[in-house]
């Protein structure tokens, strides 16, 4: 049976370029109450009455309780479809008006964007909406933040002092930063933070920091856990990561593990938050249960769950962060649409041209 633990960095990268091909043709549906019952051809199941059924780009690991909780406490049953994001992102666009889904929790802001832009979600009331900041959001409306995740450079406590640390992702091209510094050109996280560098500064300026980089022997991972992992050995310096990684390892390991998180206050795209967010389909036939799930999604419980179990941003005010974390507030971000991140197919392109994947 096919399974998207076996998607091997070429798949994806498939997966997405159908993505976005898809999103670039597609017309917008029509709404839930004009779609007509699927053909008895159609080899999609039709969903039971009053069954939830939602597509999750997250991992079960991360998010199962949270929507056994949800489903315990209101009584509603929910089918999750769990699996690659890009892959079900795709998988959408081509169930068309036939999809069974009613929810979409996707792990990244770009394939809620190739969504948006394809016409298939709903738009969501202005009570869930205005619970997170507009630059969490879709700009459309249709759909909304549910955690973040900060760009970070994590670097060995043993070998490097905060003060030395780059004002900004420029200053890794310096020589002394010549082969200390690791990256992951094959993450979807990284992918997105090259997307964004091209959005806030052109194509040229994008290509010019990657050469650079290249040309200063920065050092290939496969993801970032292998990079903070190398940064605590002492086998580079500093590396371009997610904020949540090292948190893993200090909960696990205790203060002691060598290794701390830097947020770069010059701002600029090595300094992105990103979004893990959902929308409801234009096509589902639950809406009412679909926005009451969003909403648990944003309570205070749910957003405690997220800062404490997946040591994510939550995007609701007021929840207490882990210790180590700055305020989203107090952090030197960029002025970025995520919804504008779709555009992975140029990033790859990009990527490849330069030989930073092969």
């Amino acid at each position: 049976m096919f399974s998207p633990r076996h998607l091997t960095p070429l798949t994806l990268v498939s997966l997405w370029l159908t993505l976005l091909l898809l999103a670039a043709c597609q017309v917008p549906l029509p709404p839930a109450t004009d779609v007509p019952p699927a053909a008895a051809s159609d080899p999609t199941p039709a969903p039971a009455p009053g069954k939830l059924v939602m597509y999750s780009g997250r991992n079960e690991n991360l998010v199962g309780p949270l929507i056994a909780q949800y489903s315990q406490e209101k009584g509603v049953e929910i089918e999750v479809r769990y699996a690659d994001t890009a892959e079900l992102a795709a998988t959408i666009l081509e169930e068309g008006r036939n999809s069974p889904a009613d929810l979409f929790f996707a792990q990244d802001a770009g394939a809620l964007g190739a969504l948006s832009a394809a016409g298939v979600l709903a738009p969501l009331p202005a009570d869930i909406l205005d619970q997170v900041p507009a630059a969490l959001r879709g700009r459309n409306g249709d759909w909304v933040g549910l955690s973040g995740r900060a760009r970070v450079l994590v670097y060995n406590t043993h070998l490097v002092q905060p003060q030395a640390l780059p004002v900004d992702i420029w200053a890794l091209t310096g020589p002394e930063w010549q082969g200390k510094v690791g990256w992951a050109p094959t993450n979807g996280s990284f992918q997105a933070f090259v997307t964004a560098l091209r959005l806030l500064e052109g194509e040229e300026r994008a290509r010019a920091w990657l050469e650079a980089m290249l040309a200063n022997n920065v050092q290939p991972y496969s993801n970032n856990t292998s990079i903070v992992e190398a940064v605590s050995r002492g086998e580079i310096m500093v590396g371009l990561v997610n904020h949540y990684y090292l948190l893993r390892f200090l909960n696990e390991q205790g203060e002691s593990f060598p290794a701390r998180n830097y947020f770069f206050p010059g701002g600029g795209a090595g300094a992105m938050i990103n979004v893990a967010g959902a929308g409801v389909l234009t096509t589902s036939t639950n809406q009412a249960a679909a926005l009451d799930l969003l909403r648990f999604l944003l309570s205070q419980p749910a957003q405690t769950y997220f800062a404490a179990n997946t040591n994510e941003y939550p995007l609701l005010a007021g929840i207490p962060l882990h210790p180590t974390l700055a305020p989203l507030s107090d952090l030197a971000t960029p002025d970025l649409d995520l919804s504008e991140l779709s555009d992975l197919q140029g990033t790859l392109e990009l990527l490849q041209d330069v030989g930073a994947l092969f």
